[in-house]
């Protein structure tokens, strides 16, 4: 199934202001304390890790390159690694945060992520399912030779000598990349074992979610289902604007599993969850793991 493009808050939303309160807090904890548990976590998540999201308040609008748009020629290509090499030199400092550590610590049956920046990883978060895979990983489109994007990066600065520090301002975004125009120049290596091209091991705009991932995400959920009102999905820091994470919420949601969604701002979840909580997502993530302790 294709990423589709993002869907995006209707005119005038406004969250309900019962969202934000204490008592909302409190029937969100209340209602996962004990329940067999799949989390879904988004870009809200690691904010507080000095990493930009897509929809969340402040953010900027933004246009992803597309797998078309990738595969189209080395134009596109040079302008991609020269954009993303001086924002994996920052996102690869990032590190994670205490609403990271509390999905660590809640116990889940598994732990979806839409997120790329591997920090629910180096917050021993296990089981876990990187949706859309991992900016730490590169693959080769025609020998699938995966390598450490770590080592690329050290090859692109040996080819490309001064050139993250001379765009040391450029702007951070979401997927890891900075913003940034000036990028003629900029050498790309090819695959060292093959020639072929090189590409994030992450999924593009219009690029295929593996099936076997998109199959173990569905039977943790439909795992759930055989226990309908004594089990939760909760989703926290993600719009669910593409299918590729709200098809999970509305699985639980058919199969009348409790859904949660902590989120600041619009969802497209919101009319599937059972309990909305607008506030700070670590601190209800906190709350949520001291009392499954």
């Amino acid at each position: 199934m294709a990423v589709p493009t993002r869907a995006a808050a209707p005119d005038g939303w406004e969250p309900d202001p019962s969202w934000g309160t204490d008592e909302q807090v409190d029937r969100a904890v209340a209602l996962l304390a004990s329940r067999p548990l799949v989390v879904l976590t988004g870009a809200g998540l690691s904010t507080d890790s000095g990493i930009p999201d897509y929809r969340g308040p402040g953010a900027r609008p933004r246009l992803p390159m597309t797998y078309a748009e990738f595969v189209s020629g080395p134009t596109a290509r040079r302008r991609y690694w020269a954009r993303s090499h001086v924002g994996w030199g920052r996102m690869r400092q990032a590190e994670p945060n205490a609403g990271h550590r509390a999905v660590a610590r809640l116990g889940a049956e598994l732990v979806i992520t839409q997120n790329v920046d591997g920090l629910h990883e180096r917050a021993g978060t296990s089981p876990l399912v990187p949706l859309h895979g991992r900016i730490s990983e590169v693959v080769c489109l025609s020998c699938g030779t995966l390598s450490d994007r770590a080592d690329l990066h050290r090859t692109l600065e040996q080819l490309n000598p001064g050139f993250a520090e001379q765009h040391a301002d450029a702007l951070v975004n979401p997927d890891g990349d900075v913003e940034l125009d000036d990028t003629d120049g900029f050498v790309v290596p090819d695959c060292p074992v093959c020639g072929g091209v090189l590409k994030p091991h992450v999924v593009f705009f219009g690029e295929n979610v593996a099936p076997d991932v998109v199959e173990r995400c569905f039977a943790a959920v439909d795992a759930l289902a055989a226990e309908p009102g004594r089990s939760a999905l909760l989703v926290a820091g993600s719009s669910l604007a593409v299918m590729s994470g709200l098809r999970f919420v509305r699985r639980a949601a058919r199969a009348g599993v409790s859904v949660v969604v902590v989120n600041r701002g619009w969802t497209r979840g919101d009319d599937l969850a059972d309990v909305r909580v607008q506030a700070g997502v670590a601190d209800v993530l906190t709350a949520v793991a001291d009392a499954r302790a």
